[in-house]
């Protein structure tokens, strides 16, 4: 009976989100090229990030994963966007919004 208590509350704390992608931990390892608060831009071709919305962002990650992007950046980007989850890219698109 106890087992069967903690696969359920597992399930729920799954379920309800507990161990969803942390946004802010994600963006660390952003910090150093666009900024505290994603207000630099960068090498003069990508846009403070904190200026685009959440659905761009997402793109934009996206596309880096593949290594293109319409910034050019996408060689730069890769080795950051490739290991990102969905839940990270999300939670940390979701983050950057917050940051204006």
């Amino acid at each position: 009976m106890k087992k069967l208590l903690f696969v359920s509350g597992a399930v729920a704390m799954l379920a309800s989100g507990a161990f969803a992608a942390d946004g802010a931990a994600v963006y660390k390892k952003c910090i150093a090229c666009h900024g505290v608060k994603a207000e630099k831009m960068f090498n003069n071709k990508v846009p403070a990030i904190n200026t685009l919305s959440k659905e761009d962002i997402v793109a934009a990650i996206k596309s880096y994963k593949t290594g293109a992007n319409k910034y050019n950046m996408g060689a730069m980007m890769k080795p950051i966007a490739t290991p990102m989850s969905d839940e990270d890219i999300d939670a940390v698109a979701e983050y950057i919004t917050t940051l204006k």
